[in-house]
């Protein structure tokens, strides 16, 4: 594991929260020069810390109006079966999010849709029959209170 310093973590924290700061403002921000604050953050990049930048888009303007949790139980409990379904998964887009559970689900996954037609078609046309699927508990969201929040990063 990477050893982060406190000005590394204020580094991400300010990333997290505005990802497309200029550097000479990220360094203003964390009380650094602008040379070692982009000596840093390249650092952060090339060892994996930081591994990207996107835009968080808003999922109803784009016609995302439906977000479902979907637990997801699967036959045989093997390495096999575990890499079977996270490759298949890994193929379906509305599949935003995918996540191996401790408890009675194996996967939760973060399903984003038109509505829920659309939702019914990508039930029962591809979940449905991913590899070893033997269950699905779909959940809806009715409103996200909280959501791409910064981690809760330690002064280190």
């Amino acid at each position: 594991m990477f050893r982060m310093d406190a000005i590394d973590s204020s580094i991400l924290r300010e990333l997290q929260v505005e990802g497309r700061l200029a550097n000479n403002a990220l360094a203003d921000r964390v009380r650094l020069s602008p040379s070692p604050c982009l000596r840093r953050l390249k650092r952060l990049e090339a060892n994996g810390t930081i591994r990207g930048y996107r835009a968080l888009v808003d999922r109803r303007r784009v016609g995302l109006g439906l977000t479902l949790f979907v637990e997801v139980k699967v036959s045989g409990h093997s390495r096999e079966r575990a890499r079977e379904f996270e490759a298949a998964v890994m193929q379906v887009d509305a599949v935003i999010a995918c996540h191996v559970l401790a408890g009675t689900a194996d996967f939760l996954l973060e399903v984003v849709v038109a509505d829920l037609a659309a939702y019914e078609r990508l039930l029962l046309d591809t979940l449905l029959v991913l590899p070893g699927v033997v269950d699905v508990r779909s959940n809806i969201a009715i409103r996200t209170v909280k959501e791409s929040a910064p981690l809760p990063l330690s002064g280190a």
